[in-house]
């Protein structure tokens, strides 16, 4: 073959020699500026988790021995606060999601049109959601105070005696769920806002002019349209039920009498009080697969919703 056939395969190559030289360059830069990341995600998620799974396993006996078994979750089971911090986060679950999202759906609905009006209720309503929750936890403690709180200081207006609001085991957890009933309204307030937005006008028009009302439009338009919108914001409120926990270590340590003791809480005592981490790591364990299976069937459930309103 000729040196004259040759020649325009090579300038042929030519251009694809040259990307490659500049794509190898490119490439590099790219997993130097992901390095960073991608080490703080090693280092402050996948490597605890995996050093959680580790301690759940590790049973450690008399002078420092340790061997593999699942000893650790027999004791959790076994443990009768654990039992009690259970039922005390299903009741706080509760006495928490329902109300949030009930009153946050309405709020949404009544205030979803843009006047002056319903701008500064909005505003006043998503306010709490700004406040750390530590902060909200100490001022609500002086507003709780018996006798000197607040709270007492008006019933005491209508004839209600003085109540121990977060010394009484009966009331305690109740009072612990209405901070958190307020602190959250707003936050879910602003979704349900984003998925109202989202609804076509036409279908409302369309179903007044066919002589729906106000609750007929609601019930069989916008209920239904908001199914991937609840289910979004469901899961948001079962990760705050399972992770929300300092207003309960500032307000009652868990007390009186483990009646505002819930799973988190439990975890943190295991592990800081009572520096048993086989424990804590077991019931960490057993919350986290607890909450990937319901967020699991939130997730199916939105991805039917989106796929029914496509």
């Amino acid at each position: 073959m000729s040196a004259a056939s040759t020649t325009p395969n090579l300038a042929s190559l030519a251009p694809s020699i040259v990307a490659d030289r500049r794509r190898i360059p490119t490439a590099w830069a790219a997993y130097a500026l992901l390095a960073p990341s991608a080490v703080f995600l090693l280092t402050f998620t996948y490597w605890p988790v995996v050093q959680v799974l580790f301690g759940s396993l590790t049973v450690k006996g008399f002078q420092g021995a340790a061997h593999w078994g699942v000893d650790n979750f027999a004791r959790l089971f076994a443990d009768p606060h654990f039992a009690h911090a259970v039922r005390n986060n299903l009741v706080y679950a509760a006495g928490t999601i329902v109300p949030s999202l009930v009153l946050a759906l309405g709020f949404a609905v009544g205030l979803s049109e843009t006047t002056r009006l319903s701008s500064a209720l909005r505003t006043a309503i998503a306010m709490p959601m700004l406040i750390p929750l530590v902060a909200a936890a100490s001022l609500f403690v002086f507003i709780f105070l018996p006798n000197a709180g607040l709270l007492d200081h008006y019933l005491a207006y209508f004839g209600i005696a003085e109540t121990n609001w977060l010394g009484d085991p009966s009331v305690a957890l109740g009072s612990i769920v209405a901070i958190t009933v307020w602190k959250n309204t707003g936050y879910y307030m602003l979704f349900f806002l984003a998925g109202l937005a989202g609804i076509p006008q036409d279908l409302l028009d369309a179903a007044k002019i066919d002589g729906a009302n106000a609750i007929q439009r609601f019930l069989r338009i916008t209920l239904p349209l908001l199914g991937p919108t609840c289910s979004f914001v469901l899961i948001i409120a079962l990760l705050n039920v399972l992770t929300q926990v300092d207003h309960v270590i500032v307000m009652t340590q868990g007390g009186p009498s483990d009646a505002t003791s819930m799973l988190l809480f439990y975890i943190y005592q295991q592990a800081h009080q009572n520096y048993d981490v086989g424990l804590a790591s077991a019931a960490t364990v057993v919350s986290v697969g607890f909450l990937f299976a319901l967020s699991v069937v939130s997730l199916r459930s939105l991805e039917r919703g989106i796929h029914h309103e496509v």
